[in-house]
């Protein structure tokens, strides 16, 4: 299914969570595959929205399950937003509302609670309760600029999906009639910037991902080749729905190779 047009590709971009790892168990064949990549002599990115974990608590999660990643190969969405907010807002005091500690990857960003000039939100769980939702909102009819770390709606467990912050700023937007700016998948800039880690051309950068919107169309929209796997927050209805088609889909991160055979012979 899919384009089936045949690009050379000099590198890979991976998201983790539902083509690697679910639950951070990982997947059937996901090892082998990025073993098979890196035999092949490809740079790898990995492009996660994640957001419970510090880029290198990533990479030891990975390594931890058989998968050799080194956490500077790693791109969250906490890392681009610490750099958006250190570029866009410096000096400014932050509140990260956020599941999860990403102290270490806002190195440099004074975080504050009780008086923030900033708003960031990170991964939906606990923290993102009706009081701390309300209190943004009253921040945000404040003049208080709010940057979200992604615009995810959803992530897949072993248990089932889970709403995400992009859940919430559909509401939130409503509401104060502002536009919430983000940062990691889908904004454009996440995949070009993974593509620029890996040094190579995005037309000659494949992502591979479970999310048909965040992960592989928005991918294609800025010229890489989008490989869907039909695993974690995959779902053929929406696939079925879709008027914009994946270049490639597969059943799992395990047939990677054999696509890879496929497009380096065109």
């Amino acid at each position: 299914m899919g384009q089936q047009s045949r690009t050379p590709v000099d590198g890979v971009l991976f998201d983790i969570d539902g083509v690697l790892v679910t639950s951070w168990h990982p997947i059937p064949g996901a090892a082998e595959a990025v073993a098979d990549i890196r035999r092949r002599g490809l740079p790898c990115a990995f492009l996660t929205n994640t957001t419970s974990r510090t880029c290198e608590g990533i990479a030891e999660a990975l390594r931890a399950v058989g998968i050799e990643v080194a956490s500077d190969e790693v791109v969250t969405a906490g890392r681009l937003t610490a750099e958006y907010v250190r570029t866009t807002y410096p000096g400014r005091r932050v509140w990260l509302l956020n599941s999860g500690d990403m102290a270490a990857d806002l190195a440099g960003i004074e975080l504050d609670e009780a008086d923030p000039e900033v708003v960031v939100l990170g991964g939906a769980g606990p923290e993102f309760t009706h009081r701390a939702l309300s209190r943004v909102v009253e921040l945000m009819f404040g003049g208080v600029p709010v940057v979200a770390m992604h615009r995810g709606t959803t992530w897949a467990t072993e248990d089932g999906l889970r709403i995400d912050v992009g859940s919430y700023l559909p509401g939130i937007e409503e509401v104060t009639g502002v536009r919430v700016a983000s940062v990691g998948k889908p904004a454009l800039t996440a995949f070009l910037t993974a593509a620029e880690l890996t040094r190579t051309d995005p037309e000659r950068t494949v992502m591979v991902g479970d999310d048909l919107a965040g992960d592989v169309i928005a991918a294609q929209r800025v010229g890489l080749t989008g490989v869907l796997v039909r695993t974690g927050k995959f779902r053929q209805q929406v696939l079925e729905l879709s008027p914009v088609r994946p270049d490639h889909v597969l059943d799992s991160i395990a047939d990677l190779p054999v696509l890879l055979d496929g497009l380096t012979q065109g």
